[in-house]
């Protein structure tokens, strides 16, 4: 192979960059990561969680130095209607056992680190300056990087770019995103004393807790609202799909849903007396697997979420854990292509043998329906939680008035919405999970 100004050319230093890049210099290649921010994590936001297993593999003892917000060991998930909310909260010893652990992370002191973590295995880094075009060579294959004045060359090259995959359309032929494949996320933080978080949420000192809420929080259009404790703050966010965003005809613009959803009777005690530090929005890839684009190029590799590498289960939300895996396999896939001699296609088709085999595609392969069915389920973001709040209100209220059995309170409020409806509304949406 021809003499190149490094091994391998990163972009992007998110949590797939910044992996892929201390995965090739710790096994001693040349590498050079661009980043477009002003510093790692500059431009990035999140609710946001990592789930620890990925990360583990990477970086064994990230638990003693990475800076981790608050360990989750309490999911919650709230539906809302107007005035009302039905909360499942649910804890175990489980959610916090080594493996399955998550936490709370604030991205640009993480991303920071992860940086560090590059650079001090060798990988060098420039800040500040975007990528405007992948260069090739006469057969096509990509030989590095154009930005601004400089073409920087490498025998790989990795692209992490993030959510707004434009070298990936311009220079790869990647197609873009559909707009419902894509959501707009808004997200501020909120300090608070740690004690107060942990009497709010009722959580052990040190731990946390992660809320997904469905209803009015995006006054009934797709989508959800979301929340993490830190170790002082909260991130509390929603997340609308780009059509929603972009429709100039909805009365309830992104910004107006947040400010509505702070003051649900569910969310304004919870940040009462908090001090708003940080305001952020970012896009989101909710596509699944249908939006994975071709990832192995000759001379190039795709990872994280350019590669639409994320999913949101209702339940779940997942992206950094696959970004994180999606890094390290590129990463070793660059080594060993040119180790061997052969950066083509072929060369690094040990990239898509990994992705395929790992929980990454499998996870995105599994659950492909789900987009879908959420997309088309719009009661489940409008009569949904109001027929949670009657059947709720059906048990618990008590009026002095004789009650009826349980069951003849129940049944009313479910057939009005037709009883085989439902179950196949409900169905579906379980076989797609």
């Amino acid at each position: 192979m021809s003499e190149t100004d490094f091994d391998i050319i990163v972009v992007g230093s998110g949590c797939a960059g910044a992996v892929a890049a201390y995965t090739a210099a710790t096994a001693g290649k040349s590498v050079l990561v661009v980043e477009r921010g002003n510093f790692a994590g500059a431009k990035n936001m999140t609710g946001g969680r990592i789930y620890s297993h990925s990360l583990k593999k990477v970086f064994p003892d990230f638990e003693q130095e990475a800076p981790l917000e608050r360990k989750i060991t309490h999911e919650r998930i709230a539906m809302l209607d107007p005035r009302s909310n039905m909360t499942i909260d649910f804890t175990s010893d489980e959610l916090g056992q080594e493996g399955k652990d998550s936490y709370a992370v604030l991205r640009a002191p993480f991303d920071q680190w992860l940086a560090s973590k590059a650079e001090d295995a060798g990988a060098e880094y420039i800040c500040g300056i975007a990528v405007e075009e992948l260069i090739k060579d006469g057969s096509g294959r990509v030989i590095g990087v154009r930005a601004g004045e400089d073409e920087i060359t490498a025998q790989v090259t990795i692209l992490a770019e993030g959510v707004n995959p434009i070298l990936s359309e311009k220079c790869l032929g990647n197609p873009r995103p559909k707009a419902s494949q894509m959501a707009v996320g808004i997200k501020q933080v909120f300090e608070l004393p740690a004690g107060q978080i942990e009497d709010r949420f009722l959580v052990p000192e040190g731990e946390g807790a992660a809320m997904l809420f469905v209803g009015d929080c995006t006054h009934g259009n797709v989508g959800g609202g979301f929340l993490y404790t830190n170790k002082d703050s909260i991130s509390l966010g929603l997340v609308a799909t780009i059509s929603t965003a972009a429709d100039a005809s909805n009365p309830h613009p992104v910004y107006q849903m947040l400010e509505d959803f702070k003051g649900h009777p569910a969310v304004a005690p919870i940040i009462k007396g908090a001090k708003l530090v940080e305001h952020s929005g970012h896009m989101v890839p909710e596509g699944g697997y249908d939006m994975v684009p071709k990832y192995v190029f000759d001379g190039c590799l795709v990872a994280g979420e350019t590669a639409g590498l994320c999913m949101n289960m209702g339940y779940q939300v997942r992206g950094m854990d696959f970004a994180v895996a999606s890094g390290q396999m590129a990463g070793q896939a660059a080594v060993e292509a040119i180790d061997k001699g052969d950066v083509g296609e072929a060369g690094l088709a040990s990239y898509k043998t990994a992705m395929e085999g790992s929980f990454v595609i499998q996870d995105l392969r599994t659950f492909s329906k789900w987009p879908h069915v959420m997309e088309g389920w719009g009661s489940m973001f409008t009569d949904y939680p109001v027929m949670a709040k009657e059947i709720f209100n059906a048990m618990f209220s008590v009026d002095g008035q004789p009650q009826k059995p349980l069951m003849k309170r129940m049944m009313p409020i479910v057939k009005k919405r037709g009883l085989l409806k439902l179950a196949g509304e409900v169905r579906k949406a379980v076989k797609s999970l």
